[in-house]
């Protein structure tokens, strides 16, 4: 399932994958968040409940590039590096490209919504 993040005037595409959390994800969708930085290393936004976990594994080891949810605090988190093994990070998917609209140390406005 394809999806569309709008950061100001650049939309980057992205492609969920065929789990249940993600299309649990995808139900929610549209949605319009203000993604935090975090360390550096992603940006993370709260999505206010828990996705469904059916059939994941406990942790995940997330690459640049991979939209997760850290169930434990139901935020969705966008990998910017790569980082370790993390119990309680679950995979929904990752960008088709570069995310570098994101890269900034100051909050950044998005909107995600299924694309057309």
């Amino acid at each position: 399932m394809k999806i569309d993040v709008i950061v100001e005037t650049e939309t980057l595409s992205a492609t969920l994958d065929d789990s249940a959390p993600a299309r649990d994800f995808a139900a929610m969708l549209p949605l319009e968040l203000s993604l935090s930085d975090f360390h550096g290393i992603e940006k993370v936004a709260d999505l206010g409940r828990q996705l469904d976990n059916s059939g994941m594994p406990k942790a995940y080891e997330p690459k640049a590039g991979d939209i997760t949810q850290y169930r434990p605090w139901s935020n969705l988190a966008i990998f910017l590096k790569p980082f370790q093994s993390s119990a309680g990070l679950i995979r929904l998917g990752q960008f088709d490209g570069p995310v570098d609209a994101l890269d900034r140390a100051s909050d950044v406005p998005v909107r995600i919504q299924l694309a057309d």
